[in-house]
């Protein structure tokens, strides 16, 4: 059991976590002074970039906020942020690290609100988050590319659509029913489709009280022997989503209620992804379309791999990030960069 531990974290695709906490303790000792002289330069590049409106229109699509909004909401907000020299570590330490590579190029007086976690409700005052609800008024809400070493990772996938099994593939954790990690959803799914013969399926934490439903982890070069990987929301979103778009599997989901920098709320039904009805109940009838409609698959399947090219420029994602934060400090410190 020992050795199939160690073997599954040599190989299971996912981003090595002691790569990126090396990285983010190496920031904390360079002094902030050398990325904060450099601001400005750093937003001149956007100049540089072909698609500068593109970039400015993600920045607003993470950052909604405005100052006619913020005059609508109650009077005290600005007591509820603090500076960013007194933002303590997270006890999920990921969105300490991930808010802090940006963070560090602005004077560290301005204020702000983290708000850790997978949230899916909308904050009270202007805060950065990693998730928010699709739903009207989320502006409080600001998103950034948070708790990215498990969320974005992307695939080589040299299989063709072809060479899959023709079977849908899942596994994750449920939780304890009347536990605050129950996930509702995933229950229903493999209460439903348990033992199906189009289906693999599993509970991989073991605390289930379905013992049958207790599996071994699969790695991600695993899940791509499958023509189908379900992507069921959790607490938030469903975070394998952005590597089974980045594959040759389709993903198989229903609609999304929650977005994080991915902007799953710009995906469209059955051209990124395969929507599947919330109560599950048209699974096998839309898995037998794609089936018999291989040249239907392969479309959706290049219109995924085109939607997460968008992620892969890293120059543009920091530019990104530090527009978002700008726009976010001079919305609400009445800053000017």
């Amino acid at each position: 059991m020992i050795n199939s531990k160690f073997s599954y974290l040599w190989r299971n695709g996912k981003n090595p976590k002691f790569v990126y906490y090396g990285i983010n303790y190496l920031r904390l000792v360079i002094p902030k002074f050398f990325f904060r002289i450099r601001l400005k330069k750093e937003f001149t590049k956007l100049d540089r970039f072909a698609d500068k409106e593109y970039i400015m229109r993600r920045v607003n699509y993470y950052n909604q906020l405005d100052k006619g909004y913020l005059s609508t909401i109650y009077n005290d907000w600005e007591n509820e942020l603090i500076p960013l020299k007194r933002q303590p570590m997270c006890k999920q330490k990921v969105y300490f690290f991930d808010t802090f590579e940006y963070t560090r190029w602005f004077p560290q007086y301005l204020k702000w609100k983290l708000c850790p976690g997978d949230l899916v409700s909308v904050p009270k005052v202007p805060s950065i988050v990693k998730s928010r609800p699709l739903v009207a008024g989320n502006e409080n809400s600001v998103i950034m590319k948070l708790d990215k070493v498990r969320h974005f990772i992307f695939v080589k996938d040299e299989k063709s659509f072809a060479e899959k099994k023709d079977m849908i593939v899942f596994r994750g954790k449920i939780g304890l029913p009347g536990t605050n990690g129950f996930k509702e959803n995933r229950y229903r799914f493999l209460e439903k489709y348990w033992g199906h013969p189009m289906c693999n399926l599993g509970e991989i934490k073991g605390r289930h009280p379905n013992k049958q439903w207790i599996v071994e982890k699969m790695t991600l070069r695993q899940h791509l022997d499958y023509k189908f990987i379900l992507s069921l929301e959790g607490n938030d979103v469903a975070s394998n989503l952005k590597w089974v778009m980045s594959s040759n599997s389709l993903a198989v989901m229903p609609r999304p209620t929650c977005e994080t920098w991915f902007m799953e709320g710009r995906l469209i039904p059955d051209y990124h992804y395969v929507e599947i009805k919330p109560d599950f109940s048209d699974l096998e009838e839309r898995l037998n379309y794609y089936i018999t409609h291989p040249q239907k698959a392969e479309e959706i399947i290049a219109h995924a791999h085109e939607y997460v090219e968008q992620f892969k420029d890293p120059e543009r994602e920091k530019l990104v990030s530090l527009f978002v934060l700008k726009k976010y400090f001079e919305e609400t410190n009445s800053m000017r960069f």
